[in-house]
């Protein structure tokens, strides 16, 4: 969850607003947007949520434990009309899509609902509220493209991401966003092109690309893949240093995108590839069209076309049906693999998804069993991998210093932020955040490294 306590260069008297993310990094680009819009209306930030005369709560619900959060974020909102100066709640995002009516039901003191694509009309939400208007509701088609809008850069200035594409056509069967987030929709490449430009004019070095999947990115537009050639317009860009690619369905990955890795130096080494499984039938089950064999061979030819690339997955562990011998074999494959970042979730049933109506529906007990056992193997791969990197050099973006320990704290091109591990530098000299400079790795732990500035 963020807070955004302020909107540079807001001068403008009215109501103090507050808004808080909740969810995923394309939440946090809507967000932005939503700041953009309300810093040229004139609307300043209070320093604190409690203080706030309208609050909007940018939720999420992709799985049951994302839904509570937003529900608890709501409800403790809400109280601030009892304590503080709070007059307007608004729930904005896919909660508000999803179950507008239940909160409607649940939380009388919510005033305002806008969905997945009606955020850029926050500022008229506003105005409606002052108005006298009760329980203001915003629901555009989910399948629109939302207008360009001015967007208000908020937590690393130097590192932003860039929404590509919304929605999804995917058929995964424990999955619900397309019934919140529409089909997949490519936003146009020079859009794209012109915003990364004004990030950049703002000090942005890394960008960040994102999409429920970045792989087919103007299919819909174009009639074919675009990603390649996006990722080549944006190496254009002088002052951008870094691009990262997340959200690679692996069944995509082609070698017209290996191409762009391996020929633009920008592009940095580093692909996220959901997988879920690794297992063919339990694959099939999720709706995934991809096969273990074809992951084995995927693997083998980044590896060595990119014998440097960092690979990252996510696993679901406990999906209906999956069997004892599955997950072992999953454990065996992630062995064989070796992939260097492994994020895994629990399965939540979610209603409305093909999966939650299928017979053999694992115990908690069982998925969080399955989620350790792979853990403790990943934390094994993760060490081996970091302790090959002593004594070895290269660039990592400065985030910040940690006094206490009189460290500085940054990333390496195999780091993606708020889910990958730091390096803590040590330096001799003030580092200012955002900038990018070579380090010799001199220590590590199962998730991150340490260092020390790199001799000329």
């Amino acid at each position: 969850m963020s807070v955004i306590s302020e909107i540079p260069g807001s001068r403008t008297e009215g109501l103090r607003i507050s808004l808080i993310t909740l969810g995923c990094d394309k939440n946090t680009v809507d967000s932005e947007e939503m700041l953009g819009i309300l810093t040229h209306a004139g609307y300043s930030l209070a320093e604190l949520p409690e203080d706030a005369d309208a609050v909007i709560v940018n939720t999420c619900c992709f799985i049951h434990d994302a839904l509570q959060e937003s529900i608890d974020t709501l409800l403790e909102v809400a109280e601030y009309k009892k304590t503080g100066s709070l007059k307007y709640l608004i729930a904005a995002g896919c909660m508000s899509e999803r179950y507008k009516d239940e909160i409607a039901a649940e939380i009388p003191e919510v005033d305002a609902f806008v969905g997945t694509t009606g955020f850029t009309a926050i500022a008229e939400v506003l105005s409606r509220l002052k108005a006298g208007e009760k329980e203001v509701r915003v629901f555009p088609d989910i399948n629109r493209v939302t207008e360009e809008s001015p967007r208000q850069i908020t937590n690393r200035p130097y590192t932003e991401y860039l929404k590509i594409a919304e929605g999804c056509d995917k058929k995964c069967t424990y999955c619900a966003i397309p019934r919140f987030r529409g089909n997949y929709r490519s936003i146009p490449m020079n859009r794209l092109v012109k915003t990364a430009r004004l990030l950049v004019e703002d000090g942005v070095r890394e960008l960040i690309l994102v999409a429920q999947e970045t792989t087919v990115y103007g299919v819909d537009l174009y009639g074919e893949k675009k990603l390649p050639e996006l990722l080549r317009r944006l190496a254009e860009i002088e002052e951008l240093k870094w691009i990262r690619i997340l959200y690679c369905y692996p069944e995509e990955i082609d070698d017209e995108l290996i191409d762009v890795m391996v020929e633009e130096p920008k592009v940095l080494h580093y692909i996220d590839m959901p997988l879920q499984h690794t297992e063919t039938r339990m694959l099939q089950r999720m709706g995934r069209i991809f096969t273990k064999e074809k992951l084995y061979a995927l693997v083998e030819k980044l590896r060595e076309r990119i014998p440097d690339i960092t690979l990252r997955t996510t696993l679901i562990t406990g999906f209906p049906g999956e069997k004892e011998e599955e997950h072992e074999a999953c454990m065996e494959t992630l062995n064989d693999l070796e992939f260097d970042r492994v994020g895994v979730f629990t399965y939540s049933r979610e209603e409305g998804t093909v999966a939650a109506d299928m017979p053999d529906q694992i115990s908690e007990d069982v998925k969080e069993r399955y989620r350790n056992e792979i853990m403790e193997l990943q934390q094994e791969i993760s060490l081996d991998k970091n302790e090959s990197l002593v004594g070895s050099t290269m660039d990592v973006i400065i985030e910040g210093y940690i006094p206490e320990d009189d460290v500085y704290v940054g990333r390496s091109y195999r780091d993606a932020p708020d889910v990958d591990g730091m390096v803590f530098l040590e330096a001799d000299r003030e580092l200012i955040s955002g900038t990018i400079l070579p380090v010799t790795i001199s220590g590590a732990s199962e998730y991150d490294l340490t260092a020390v500035i790199a001799e000329e």
